[in-house]
């Protein structure tokens, strides 16, 4: 049987995995992780509304009954083209068809330099430093005497006001105002400043005019203090400053303005372009004849699409699907048929009842589409266990306004 290498176990790559199952191949599965991440929900592992074991899934588990399917935790180190090699951590791997689903990984721009004093959401890892960090500031508050430095410690800032920025927005202002106080009764949460940045004139910038006025309307009444229009040009000593000079005072910065792909090495020059791999139509990536790559490292540009399509959960799961099928109409002999993107809506939400919905042909916003984020986030889960404790944890939160979840488990401290 040819054999099939897939790195990385994230939507794509996991989706492929799993369609080839009962196929005439021998599929390896690459990662440094042992599980598959929920990236969706991660803010809400941060925020205390879900413990971390509920967003992730260990991968041998999603895999036990698939024969034909193996799994190796490893770093991929070196990708060998000529002589279809895989260098890794736990040594060479031969491939026939290699299959790339390494993701996304932060993009920091000109902030490189002092990226260890921002807080990214990319990983469990991530999210628990977050909320370590956040509540370790909140204890620390009771023994700082100066009004600037309690406001300093207390205030959270985000930069970048796409979904993960809005919806970590939402999530911390509900938290200032439905639990803190039970927690934190002898603390002034009027010191506690809420703000987000956003480059752009609008809030989720990739969806409909609808959903960002009623982002930022619901935002504003959460008492976030929304930025537009302000990108943020540097942030030094517990101190960020805008582009026109507004500064504002906060030890935590929160990172969500990009992403960029999680490029391995080793392809030829001309097949990357922008920290992203460029493939046709039926995935292969330029001037190889057996290299695949899938979901957000994957450039796949088209008529409808110059910059390549959206680096978004749905296109993995569709480029996964579409390939597998793709590799066994390959290998009985048929062309291949080409990938064309079906833009099912986006989703995003601010908070309880507060969510907007971009369908093809419709938007909406309220509590129905908040109905539908939590509905299809749910369905979109892991496992049977992953899917009733989360309900069970979003059902006792939304009867109580409660999020139970405040536990300093090891402390973070920025560099």
């Amino acid at each position: 049987m040819k054999k099939v290498v897939i790195v990385g176990a994230g939507f794509g790559g996991l989706k492929i995995a799993q369609k080839l199952k009962d196929e005439k191949f021998e599929v390896l599965l690459v990662d440094k992780n042992n599980h598959h991440t929920f990236q969706p929900l991660l803010y809400q592992v941060a925020t205390g509304g879900l413990e971390a074991d509920s967003i992730a899934y260990p991968i041998r588990r999603i895999f036990r009954k698939q024969r034909n399917l193996s799994f190796r935790m490893a770093e991929v180190l070196k990708i060998v083209p000529e002589k279809n090699i895989l260098e890794t951590t736990i040594g060479d791997i031969n491939y026939d068809y290699l299959v790339i689903a390494t993701g996304s990984t932060n993009n920091f721009y000109n902030f490189d330099n002092v990226k260890d004093d921002l807080l990214p959401l990319k990983s469990v890892n991530n999210a628990l430093d977050m909320r370590s960090y956040i509540l370790q500031n909140l204890e620390n508050a009771h023994q700082v005497k100066p009004d600037e430095e309690v406001k300093k410690i207390m205030s959270i800032a985000i930069v970048g006001g796409g979904p993960t920025g809005i919806e970590l927005a939402g999530a911390l202002a509900e938290m200032r105002k439905y639990v803190l106080p039970k927690d934190f009764p002898d603390l002034d949460l009027s010191k506690m400043h809420i703000y987000l940045f956003e480059a752009s004139e609008n809030l989720l910038s990739s969806m409909s005019s609808l959903a960002s006025k009623a982002s930022e309307e619901y935002l504003k009444k959460l008492n976030v203090a929304v930025y537009k229009n302000s990108k943020v040009k540097s942030y030094t000593n517990d101190q960020l400053e805008l582009e026109d000079g507004t500064t504002f005072l906060t030890s935590t910065v929160i990172w969500t303005a990009g992403v960029k792909g999680n490029m391995p090495t080793g392809l030829p020059s001309d097949s990357v372009e922008g920290n992203r791999i460029l493939v046709n139509e039926y995935n292969l990536v330029k001037g190889l004849n057996n290299v695949f790559a899938i979901g957000d490292i994957a450039s796949h540009k088209d008529k409808e699409n110059p910059k390549g399509l959206p680096m978004l959960a749905p296109v993995a799961n569709q480029h996964g699907e579409h390939l597998a099928k793709n590799l066994i109409r390959i290998e009985q002999g048929l062309k291949p048929k080409a990938f064309k993107y079906k833009d099912k809506g986006s989703m995003a939400t601010i908070g309880r009842k507060k969510a907007v919905v971009d369908f093809p042909k419709r938007s909406m916003k309220g509590a129905f589409a908040w109905f539908i984020w939590l509905t299809v986030h749910i369905a979109s889960l892991v496992g049977f266990r992953n899917k009733f404790v989360t309900f069970l944890d979003w059902f006792i939160n939304y009867i109580n306004y409660d999020r139970p979840l405040g536990l300093i488990i090891r402390k973070y401290k920025r560099r």
